[in-house]
């Protein structure tokens, strides 16, 4: 009677972290709509607001400084305070965002609206759920399934910000009830929805925890764990130029493409599908099959290709093509680091190290646009297809001949 009532328990408990999971794939896919969203609305608030091009990249490089900022501070947040307390500030942060945004009616307001992006961290947030309630071997297919929130985020998102952006300008008359919803929808799922006994970590982490939320000296205590500062390297270097070129790519479409905006818009939500087909189920699949040594190594290999493929690629077709390895490589790498980053570390510290990972796209965004547009200005599109194609060639050598310490875990 004793083992049957602990197998009942058991798969109770099965049951409640299955559902903590799918809430927090919804959270995430809840934001990352808003998110595209506004990035459709953005352009014709600001410019019916009198800010040019130039004070529009300035915004845009306030938006990637606070988020950049902000990834590892949250990450110690979630450690020290819970993943519950984590979500409800990122969802709170995000209302606040688009509330203030709905309501700017001058540029120093619109620039305002940016700072509740610092803790704006939805996708982290429920990266954390999913690390904390998947055991090891199940972490990178778990992770890999947040590609169908992504792909979903940019289709229903970049659609809508259209739809608002064409329909009311600026935008302005549909944020509100849109703000309205965010804050109602995204603060109380994680209050009514995650179990507290589940993934509010808060009394056995704060106890193993030392410093401030704000302690700098913790947050890079992380990166002297065997593996842990070797693999962020390759994070962060091997999809920078395509990041750079993924920055630019809005004027690129106009200049070198000769894309109208509706043609733009088709690209994008073909993008999305693709990151849905991809990272929702081909890496999961791949995660069950090969180790993460290798997948890394695929990877990498994969975005040297890539860079050798933009290097001579000449219309918008050619990039159709390559963006399927594009997206796979893009997928699998980010799926396949955070998964190892996350293991390599105490599991007190995963809130963190999610954090740091998170902090990457935001750094790419901040000091891209200055790079970015002195590569398009003086040497083209291909120079950023070379500039991939060396650093992964590069990168694939150094992951050949290293010795980085990974579990070597499938499912």
């Amino acid at each position: 009677m004793r083992t049957e009532t602990l197998g009942e328990s058991g798969h109770l408990g099965e049951i409640k972290r299955g559902q903590a999971i799918r809430v927090a794939y919804l959270i995430a896919t809840l934001e990352l709509t808003f998110l595209f969203m506004q990035m459709g609305v953005m352009p014709y608030l600001a410019k019916s607001l009198g800010l040019d091009s130039v004070g529009f990249g300035y915004l845009q490089t306030t938006f990637g400084v606070l988020q950049l900022v902000g990834g590892p501070i949250f990450g110690r947040f979630a450690d020290q305070f819970g993943t519950r307390a984590a979500l409800i500030l990122s969802c709170a942060s995000g209302s606040a965002f688009f509330l203030l945004m709905s309501i700017s009616t001058s540029i120093p307001l619109l620039f305002l609206s940016r700072l509740p992006a610092v803790f704006m961290h939805g996708l982290p947030g429920a990266q954390k759920v999913i690390t904390d309630l998947t055991t090891p071997s199940q972490r990178a297919d778990a992770l890999g399934k947040l590609g169908l929130c992504f792909g979903i985020g940019i289709i229903i998102g970049s659609a809508l910000g259209g739809v608002l952006s064409t329909k009311f300008g600026g935008g302005c008359p549909a944020l509100p009830p849109h703000a309205w919803n965010s804050l109602r929808v995204s603060c109380f799922l994680p209050l009514t929805c995650i179990n507290r006994t589940l993934i509010n970590m808060s009394s056995s982490v704060g106890a193993s925890q030392s410093g401030s939320v704000f302690s700098i000296r913790e947050i890079l205590r992380l990166m002297k764990f065997p593996g842990v500062m070797e693999v962020f390297i390759v994070k962060v270097f091997a999809g920078f130029p395509i990041g750079l070129f993924l920055i630019m790519f809005s004027i690129i479409s106009m200049d070198f493409f000769g894309l109208e905006a509706v043609e733009s818009g088709y690209l994008m939500s073909y993008f999305g599908v693709l990151q849905m087909v991809v990272q929702g189920l081909i890496v999961g699949k791949l995660t069950n099959h090969c180790t993460e040594r290798t997948l890394l190594r695929l990877s990498v290999f994969v975005f040297a290709g890539v860079g050798l493929g933009m290097a001579l690629m000449r219309t918008v077709w050619h990039y159709c093509i390559i963006a399927v390895p594009l997206v796979f490589a893009f997928s699998t790498l980010g799926t396949i680091t955070d998964s190892i980053l996350t293991k390599a570390v105490p599991s007190s510290d995963t809130g963190t190290m999610l954090g740091i990972c998170a902090s990457v796209q935001p750094l790419t965004r901040t000091v891209g646009p200055a790079i970015g547009g002195v590569l398009y200005q003086q040497f083209g599109v291909s120079s950023f297809g070379y500039l991939q194609l060396i650093v992964n060639v590069g990168l694939f050598v150094y992951l050949l001949k290293s010795k980085i310490p990974l579990r070597e875990m499938k499912s």
